[in-house]
Order: structure tokens, then C-alpha cells, then sequence
């Protein structure tokens, strides 16, 4: 997938960034507990994911003209912007990370490859009736898996199955908008909207409203 900054309203921006080759970026914008964060990560592989969620969200900012606040994780994993304004979502995969900003409402991004493996661990993330209409294709179940993932981030509390409280609407291949609910739980009958990009074997969904 290339990378790419999308002003989605004035409200809103998202951006995809490849990671590898970033190391000589600055990371002067990061506010001093982040600049502790980053420095106390051991594993390479995870420094490079750390700095270019990191990267991608700021020129996601850049892009509504919104100041870099820093950002924090709640006792839930979600990150939040440290003076309180708007949300965020962060997602990273294989050489990628991407993040989504929104000044008013809650917001939920994530970013898949397309993996033959999927289609055997639907029955873990998969209601049987979803299962009927995604007829055995990885593709189809790499959509499902990160329709899914998105929402969860959005809602933005552990504790949440996909597979038990994440329900989708049937959707076909070519669906750029698919529906889901998360019910059965406190948040019983939330519904959202979710946008999908597929770029050869990766698969970007986030929320929209």
C-alpha cells in the first residue's frame, strides 16, 4: 500500500506511512513522556513500529493544520491525545503504520495483509452466521478480521470478543462500506460504519460517521 495523507472533512485526516528507512526522521515534535517511551524500547522492530505510528500521525495532523499534542495509553491500550482534544487511532503491520485523527468524534483504524491463515481462525474471531457469507476466501476474512479490529479500537475498551460482541453486516468483496454492531454488552447495540481499502494484499479499514 503506498503511503499516502487524506484529508477525510475538516474534522478529520488520516495517514499511511512506510516505515522502513525512517530511522533518520526527526522526532523532535514528541513531547518529553513519549520521548521516554520511545527510548526505553528494547526490540528494534518495535522502535521502527513505535516511530512511524508516530510519523504518520503527525502528518495526519499537518494535514487539518491541528498541533502536535502528544499522545498517551489509557489502562485499556487506547492512545489519547495529551491535552484531551479529539481522538486518535494508531495501527502498524509489516512495514507499515498508519493513524487517524478526529477532533470530535471517537475513531478506529487498522491494517491487515492478506493471509491464507485467516480463513482458519474465523471460528476465533467469526459469529457462524458471518462465516456463511464469506465463502472461504482470504480476502473476504482479512475485510471481516479488520472491520472488525477497527471497531473494537474505536470502542475503545478490553474485554470486547470479536467474535461474541462484534457482529458484521453481510458484505461482498467489492464493499468499500460494511456495517457492524457491537452488542451483548454494556455498549449493546452501538453501530458503526466502517470505510475499506483494498490495495493489492493489504487491507485498510477505519471508521467513519
Amino acid at each position: 500500500m503506498q503511503t499516502k495523507i487524506e484529508k477525510i472533512s475538516p474534522l478529520s485526516a488520516l495517514a499511511i506511512k512506510n516505515i522502513e528507512g525512517t530511522e533518520g526522521e526527526a522526532l523532535d515534535f514528541l513531547s518529553f513522556r513519549e520521548k521516554l517511551s520511545y527510548a526505553n524500547i528494547s526490540h528494534p522492530g518495535k522502535k521502527t513500529e513505535w516511530r512511524g505510528a508516530r510519523l504518520a500521525i503527525k502528518e495526519a495532523l499537518e494535514c487539518i493544520q491541528h498541533p502536535y499534542p502528544g499522545f498517551f495509553k489509557d489502562e485499556h491500550g487506547k492512545s489519547h491525545p495529551m491535552d484531551n482534544y479529539g481522538y486518535v487511532s494508531l495501527t502498524h503491520t509489516m512495514g507499515l503504520a498508519a493513524a487517524i485523527f478526529h477532533k470530535e468524534m471517537p475513531v478506529g483504524i487498522d491494517l491487515d495483509f492478506v493471509r491464507e491463515k485467516v480463513v482458519r481462525l474465523g471460528p476465533k474471531f467469526l459469529d457462524p452466521s458471518e462465516m456463511d457469507f464469506l465463502d472461504n476466501d482470504p480476502l473476504h476474512y482479512t475485510m471481516a478480521w479488520s472491520v472488525k479490529e477497527s471497531i473494537f479500537k474505536c470502542q475503545g475498551k478490553r474485554g470486547i470478543s470479536l467474535r461474541q460482541n462484534i457482529l458484521l453486516q453481510p458484505f461482498d468483496k467489492g464493499a468499500r462500506i460494511v456495517k457492524g454492531k457491537v452488542y451483548d454488552t454494556e455498549y449493546t447495540d452501538h453501530h458503526y460504519q466502517v470505510q475499506l481499502e483494498v490495495e493489492q494484499d493489504v487491507v485498510l479499514s477505519y471508521t467513519i460517521w
